[in-house]
């Protein structure tokens, strides 16, 4: 690793059109996406320790119904996708030199969430968590656009895949080291899981642990994460918001969107999906705060061969392909299997329907849109997925309160069949890549 003001390490730009093409040969990913995954990593630790024990915490604890709990998860991603298209804007205006301010705007939203964790001590009612949910995602929203336009200017656009396959590994090491480690505190604290109104002091030594994690993550960020890429071209055009709504006109961009936007109004949330886990097949309680292990094991094992095999295959394919993987898990959840082996299944394909499409979508988005507007670019994609994705977590809760978690989820199921033909009818025009 390095410090902030050496050199970037960003691979020579391939020509154009020659993203995906056969027989490229591999090379060194650079440091820069590395540096970006220590920092994810280490935040995703402190995420999830949190993330880990907060819905059984509310649902047992606080006596949350489905439908509040579906209103409080929506909060996480629809106050990231208010803010997502600011970050994008702000990150791609240039500062001193003409150099944009990618890492300046990631900064300021990795550490409002960090700020956050402390404040999780002092909140114990509904409303005070979901108001401190609403800035640490707000902190998530500011920071997700630049950090992948960072790691799309550094990497080589023939193997964008790859380079976003290690960074989600290395993010996803970090979310299968949180929930660990948010178990084992819990353990050492000697708190029970508040599913019988125990005490709440293990829950504090939780959010403690996971507010001193962040703040590490915030100086990896300052210290090793360099200031410029040679993929920051200095210039003196600072684009505005209108012009970022634009990039909406290149058809790539705009199908990609629309496809982000059908699916994740049927995906849904991770943590519906691990109470459907617990309740439905018959798993200890205790063993909530693991069920997220078995997914970001999954995921970490296989986000770098899927992001390989994106560069080969298509990227577009692959992200489809991963939402099939989705619908096998709904499947699994509805079928009459019952037990751990059945859960064990369900978590991997959870997890590689994520390995399948998180990197793979931004890696496809990066193809579609110039350097220059790079983070608009991203983030216009990603904020029509959050909206999506928060407004399935209302409708899921919603459904879930009045027929049931089975009827919402075999709905679900059927919705997302449906959209993942209509997706590939959207994207079967194949989409005309940026390389710069």
């Amino acid at each position: 690793m390095y410090v902030a003001e050496s050199r970037s390490s960003k691979a020579p730009v391939a020509p154009a059109g020659t993203p995906g093409r056969r027989g490229a040969a591999p090379r060194a990913v650079p440091g820069a996406v590395l540096a970006l995954g220590t920092v994810s990593l280490v935040t995703d630790v402190s995420s999830e320790m949190v993330s880990a024990v907060l819905p059984l915490y509310l649902l047992t604890g606080l006596g949350l119904s489905p439908l509040g709990f579906g209103l409080l998860d929506g909060i996480q991603n629809g106050f990231s996708a208010l803010v997502r298209l600011a970050g994008g804007h702000l990150a791609d205006r240039r500062g001193a030199g003409g150099a944009p301010r990618h890492k300046a705007v990631a900064a300021i939203g990795y550490g409002l969430s960090a700020l956050c964790k402390p404040l999780l001590l002092f909140a114990h009612t509904v409303p005070l968590i979901g108001a401190v949910i609403a800035v640490d995602r707000t902190g998530k929203g500011l920071r997700t656009a630049p950090r992948d336009a960072m790691i799309s200017l550094a990497a080589d656009p023939a193997h964008r895949g790859r380079a976003f396959g290690v960074h989600r590994a290395m993010d996803t090491a970090g979310a299968l080291l949180g929930p660990l480690t948010a178990f084992l505190v819990l353990r050492l604290a000697g708190g029970p899981l508040l599913a019988d109104g125990g005490e709440r002091h293990g829950y504090d030594a939780v959010f403690s642990v996971s507010a001193c994690v962040a703040v590490f993550g915030v100086l990896v960020l300052l210290l090793f994460v360099p200031n410029r890429l040679t993929g920051d071209e200095p210039s003196t055009a600072a684009p505005s918001l209108r012009d970022g709504l634009r990039l909406l006109r290149l058809p790539g961009l705009r199908r990609l969107t629309v496809c982000a936007v059908l699916l994740g109004l049927t995906t849904v949330s991770d943590s519906f999906v691990y109470l459907l886990v617990q309740r439905r097949l018959g798993l200890s309680i205790n063993l909530f705060p693991l069920l997220p292990l078995g997914t970001a094991a999954a995921f970490l094992l296989l986000a770098v061969p899927m992001g390989l095999l994106a560069d080969r295959i298509g990227r577009r394919t692959l992200f489809l392909a991963g939402h099939g993987l989705l619908l096998l898990a709904y499947g699994l959840l509805l079928s009459p299997l019952r037990g751990l082996p059945a859960a064990i299944c369900v978590l991997v394909l959870h997890g590689s329907f994520y390995a399948a499409t998180d990197g793979v979508l931004a890696a496809a988005a990066a193809d579609a849109v110039p350097a220059e507007q790079r983070g608009a670019g991203l983030a216009l994609v990603g904020t029509g997925q959050a909206l999506a994705r928060f407004a399935c977590s209302l409708l899921f809760g919603a459904l879930w309160s009045a027929i049931g978690g089975s009827t919402a989820l075999a709905w679900s199921a059927g919705t997302l069949a449906l959209c993942v033909v209509g997706a590939a009818v959207v994207l079967r025009e194949p989409a005309r890549e940026v390389s710069s």
